[in-house]
């Protein structure tokens, strides 16, 4: 099972309890900060890189992760194409989904993040939760590995594994 840690926005005013909250069993790290500039965006990457040994991928921004030598990059839905960004530079390259719809524009990525499943525990969401079911049909018929982000916890992480989702996702991670 993949797990994916998140950033929560506010990482960069003080990472120490972003980190207190790291789990030892992520396998991906993604730095979602929008409010940073080019220079702080890759100030707090280096950061990161150099704390943890778990690939760290940049939320949008292939030139910091290049830059700073991350192991790859977060698509947004309406973002560059995971293909074009493969010809670029050998990133991993992870892209959110939140439909089966957006399975078309997923090519060349590495895995996708489908987002609400849940409810999120982190921050307002207007989109309605996706659901167990939903999941199961994008992952079913996704080319590449489906990770479930959104309100995920202990206690309904392993229902989606069960639903067809490679792994989980989120800023809280899971946790009760």
């Amino acid at each position: 099972m993949i797990r994916y840690q998140i950033t929560d926005g506010t990482f960069a005013r003080d990472p120490k309890p972003w980190f207190a909250k790291l789990r030892s069993d992520v396998d991906y790290i993604q730095i979602r900060e929008r409010d940073l500039n080019a220079r702080d965006l890759a100030a707090l990457t280096r950061r990161v890189l150099n704390a943890t040994s778990v690939p760290v991928l940049v939320n949008d921004r292939i030139d910091i992760a290049i830059a700073c030598g991350a192991a790859g990059v977060h698509l947004r839905a309406d973002s560059n194409s995971p293909a074009r960004i493969k010809e670029l530079a050998p990133l991993i390259v992870s892209v959110a989904i939140h439909n089966e719809g957006d399975l078309e524009h997923i090519g060349g990525a590495d895995f996708a993040i489908l987002a609400p499943v849940f409810h999120p525990r982190s921050k307002p969401d207007t989109r309605p939760p996706l659901g167990l079911e939903t999941l199961h049909r994008v992952a079913t018929a996704s080319s590449v590995p489906v990770i479930a982000l959104g309100g995920i916890t202990d206690q309904n992480a392993l229902s989606c594994i069960q639903a067809g989702a490679a792994g989980v996702a989120g800023i809280t991670l899971w946790s009760s």
